[in-house]
């Protein structure tokens, strides 16, 4: 398996994942941005810094409480309460460290178009470095690049592999695009 950049992948990292930061770039200022399940908002200063328009949406009110920049919160179970998005489109949706499958396709469903999905989580093999192990939020391989394919995205960039650094784990991470993309925009993309 190819090896990532040593990154930290702890639950309660103040520092936003590198994988985020780097596609952030390619949003124009002031872009609507979701983080879904944003816990504790370590996602959200690249995009703060832009001056997106940010929705962050966990079911920790205490999480929502104390985020570290402005944003729209939303309140809710993401597994089992009502879908709390309606009709709603973002310029992107991020999700770090969550997997529900049964609101996978919901996810893609929610950028608009020329928009982004930044995905990175948890796959299988992370069971031999501590939890999740549990095989229901645990990626296969080349789930992302499928639920991308099926939701007619255009891939950007995608790795699956072993992280060292402080928190040893196997993740995947997805940029995508739905269509139509700016190309100009595409060389930002490395």
């Amino acid at each position: 398996m190819p090896a990532f950049e040593p990154e930290s992948h702890t639950f309660r990292s103040a520092r936003p994942s590198e994988w985020v930061a780097r596609f952030a770039r390619l949003l124009p200022d002031g872009a609507s941005v979701l983080d879904f399940a944003c816990g504790s908002g370590r996602n959200l200063g690249p995009f703060a810094q832009r001056g997106a328009r940010i929705v962050a949406a966990d079911r920790d009110p205490a999480a929502l409480a104390a985020l570290p920049v402005e944003a729209e919160r939303v309140e809710a179970d993401l597994e089992a309460d009502p879908w709390p998005f309606a009709a709603r489109r973002f310029d992107a949706v991020v999700c770090c460290n969550f997997l529900h499958r049964p609101r996978l396709g919901l996810l893609f469903g929610l950028v608009a178009p020329g928009g982004l999905i930044i995905y990175e989580t948890f796959a299988r093999g992370n069971e031999r470095y501590g939890k999740p192990s549990n095989p229901a939020f645990l990626l296969a391989p080349g789930e992302l690049l499928s639920a991308a394919a099926h939701n007619g995205f255009e891939v950007l960039a995608y790795e699956h592999g072993f992280t060292g650094g402080g928190r040893p784990a196997i993740v995947q991470r997805l940029c995508a695009v739905r269509p139509p993309f700016d190309p100009e925009r595409r060389a930002l993309v490395g």
